[in-house]
């Protein structure tokens, strides 16, 4: 998933990018709020920049309409007994109210020691920071695993980026760096594999071509299901 980025005013807009056989630049905006730019083969990516940020009023227009159509998702009171996922299984949330600050996963549970119960701010906090974290470590982990299935395709070791992404799993960078979304702690470690060898074999073919899908099935063979395991994935 070739990704890029434009900043318009204080809005970013990501989308995806794939050079294909036709005469004029095409620009879609997704039911999951994903931008897919269809460009001409050989557009300069200045060109292709400038083509988006003059529909960028458009995007977020469409973006905007869309959003009132995605499924509602409960919001987090960050109290006990609430369940957060995390690698694919279900934890029971426990606040501990002491001294110290911090989270432990244990036996089930993830524990939350904060000195206010009702401090759901901080609880929140605690989380994000223990999520960010384990995704560091669990990403760069499966990265390593991952990457001799690609060796022979003579790409350099990429750098791992974490962040919050609304609409894509990942995207690679032309420098060589992968981006994966923080979501991706939550679900099962053979959906982030997907991910990962999704774009370690963009760095071999940049868009979506015959020849990137021959990669992958060489890479991960059956990884068409592991991808709509992951798009159903009920995350908690």
């Amino acid at each position: 998933m070739t990704g890029h980025l434009i900043q318009y005013g204080n809005s970013t807009i990501e989308y995806d990018l794939n050079y294909a056989q036709r005469k004029t630049l095409g620009i879609a905006v997704h039911p999951d709020l994903r931008v897919s730019v269809q460009a001409p083969e050989g557009t300069a990516l200045a060109d292709i920049e400038s083509k988006v940020r003059k529909r960028a009023d458009w995007i977020l227009k469409q973006q905007r309409q869309l959003e009132i159509y995605l499924p509602d998702v409960p919001p987090r009171q960050y109290v006990s007994g609430e369940t957060h996922r995390y690698l694919g299984r279900q934890y029971r949330l426990k606040v501990v109210e002491d001294g110290a600050q911090g989270v432990k996963l244990t036996r089930g549970f993830i524990y939350v020691h904060v000195p206010a119960k009702g401090d759901t701010r901080r609880i929140k906090s605690l989380m994000d920071d223990w999520y960010l974290e384990q995704a560091r470590q669990v990403f760069e982990a499966r990265l390593a695993a991952c990457y001799p299935r690609v060796q022979w395709l003579d790409v350099r070791y990429p750098s791992i980026a974490i962040r919050v992404m609304t609409a894509r799993w990942g995207s690679c960078s032309a420098s060589g760096k992968i981006t994966l979304n923080i979501k991706l702690i939550q679900v099962p470690e053979e959906y982030i594999d997907y991910v990962i060898l999704h774009e370690l074999c963009h760095l071999k073919e940049s868009n979506h071509t015959k020849r990137f899908f021959e990669l992958l099935d060489r890479v991960l063979p059956g990884w068409q299901e592991r991808r709509d395991r992951l798009n159903r994935f009920e995350f908690g």
